[in-house]
Formats: C-alpha cells, structure tokens, sequence
C-alpha cells in the first residue's frame, strides 16, 4: 500500500497567531512530500462594506490589496532564505471574495491542491453559532483533504493568543 503523497498544499494566510502555526507545519509537509506550497491571503469584500459604513475608496483598496501582497511577497522571502525552498515551490496569492468559498472551493479548483492546512479557529461558540468559522466550513465543503493544525512542530499542542 502506498503511503499517501501530497504535490499541491494550500495554506491560507491572514496574519493570526494561528494561520502562523499552520504555516510553519505545511512548510514541513511540503518538505517531506517535495509539494509545492500555495499561499493564499483573501480580502473580505464584504469586510469593506461593514467595517467601513459605506465602503471604501478604490484607492484604499488599492492600498489594502498591496499591504496584503507585500505581507505574502515577505513570508514567502523568509521562506526561501530560511526553509530551503527554491522559487517554484512556492505562489502567493490574494484574492477577493468570501475567504469561506475562496479556500474551500475556488483556489483548489483553480489549482488542483490536494491539501489544505489550515489554523483552528480562535472565535468562540457564540460567534461561531452565529457566523460560523471559515475553518469549519472548509472542512466540511472542501474537495480535498484538509487538515486543521492545533500543534506546534513537535506535535504539542500550543493555545495561541
């Protein structure tokens, strides 16, 4: 029976404590699997809307769109400088859109992963009853398998803050 093998690990990316964590496992498993990582940041269109009263200017989003690329263009550097990748094992992206469809069906459709890994959610039962958490609905809708990291490299469990 042969092991299972992934060649295309999705990482979503969005600056918490967690996404950090599920960053640094998938860098791992995409080491040992020699799988290409795509790393994935998505802006919440609707975000701008509510967070903003009457929405944004298209220059802040413009701005918005760049700090996020630049956020993306840096893990990715430190990534090559410190992990031993080469350039063609790792794409960033940023997308628009709902991050809960984004990661669980259109960025794997569009890219073939056959792996995403992602950060637990940190919402609490409240939240996550009223909104629901984009971890748990990937979970549930994804085309692939999806792994949710809870654990540092060691495989100890660290509550993140």
């Amino acid at each position: 029976m042969a092991e299972q093998e992934y060649k295309r690990i999705l990482v979503p990316m969005d600056g918490s404590p967690e996404a950090e964590l599920a960053f640094t496992k998938a860098k791992r498993v995409a080491q040992t699997n020699h799988a290409h990582l795509d790393i994935l940041t998505i802006l919440d269109t609707k975000q701008f809307v509510g967070n903003y009263g009457g929405g944004l200017t298209g220059d802040a989003i413009y701005q918005i769109s760049e700090d996020a690329q630049s956020y993306l263009e840096n893990v990715k550097q430190e990534t090559l400088e410190h992990d031993g990748f080469k350039d063609e094992d790792i794409d960033i992206h940023v997308r628009f859109g709902n991050p809960k469809v984004v990661i669980s069906r259109d960025f794997p459709e569009d890219h073939h992963n056959d792996l995403i890994m992602i950060g637990a959610t940190g919402l609490n039962a409240i939240e996550r009853v009223l909104v629901g958490s984009v971890t748990e609905y990937v979970n549930r809708h994804a085309p692939c398998d999806v792994l949710i990291v809870r654990t540092d490299l060691e495989n100890q469990y660290r509550k993140v803050k």
